[in-house]
């Protein structure tokens, strides 16, 4: 039996971006990152290695190399108004000519995606939410995305996924929820 992630439920994830608020180069950038890992359910190392040309925000997309193959994933106006505040800020930056998108805070080098990992554990701590990872945002979007009414073979498309076990293993952590939701929105029994 595969453990059950919990999902990173929006009042956590608030509480952890209003750890990032403000203007400083650190702030935009953890916001940015944190929102594309919240808005389009990638990978620690999706986001953790894309480079400058992967972002577009004429089409509000981001193209994700990794394991499983993916077409460019949309986001939506809130990721893309922080992507955009972070790119401002980094060309101001020493090594906004690197062609990586995250810049590390000093020096001039590329943020990897296992300083990702230890800035997300940081914010979350500082936000008060125990348990905070990358990976916690991809089961809440699995999670929101069927309790949506999403078709999962399009969240496999999303998601880079060729097993048709992954759809039911992300988000089970609050299956039960969906599914009473579901029931109640039903309302089996009462129409007699």
């Amino acid at each position: 039996m595969k453990k059950l992630i919990p999902v990173m439920r929006d009042d956590d994830t608030k509480k952890v971006l209003a750890a990032c608020k403000g203007k400083a180069f650190l702030q935009l950038r953890d916001e940015a990152i944190i929102r594309l890992y919240y808005n389009t359910g990638a990978r620690l190392s999706e986001v953790g290695n894309l480079t400058l040309e992967d972002i577009d925000l004429t089409t509000d997309s981001v193209h994700y190399h990794g394991k499983g193959s993916r077409d460019s994933v949309r986001f939506g106006p809130k990721t893309a108004r922080a992507v955009s505040r972070y790119l401002r800020a980094r060309a101001k930056r020493k090594g906004a000519e690197l062609p990586d998108l995250w810049l590390a805070e000093r020096g001039g080098r590329r943020l990897a995606p296992n300083g990702i990992k230890i800035m997300i554990k940081r914010r979350g701590l500082s936000a008060g939410v125990k348990g905070v990872h990358a990976h916690r945002w991809r089961h809440n979007f699995a999670h929101e995305w069927k309790r949506a009414g999403g078709d999962s073979g399009d969240l496999m498309l999303l998601m880079g996924w060729i097993s048709e076990d992954m759809p039911r293993h992300y988000g089970a952590s609050a299956a039960a929820e969906r599914a009473q939701e579901t029931h109640q929105r039903m309302g089996i029994g009462e129409n007699v």
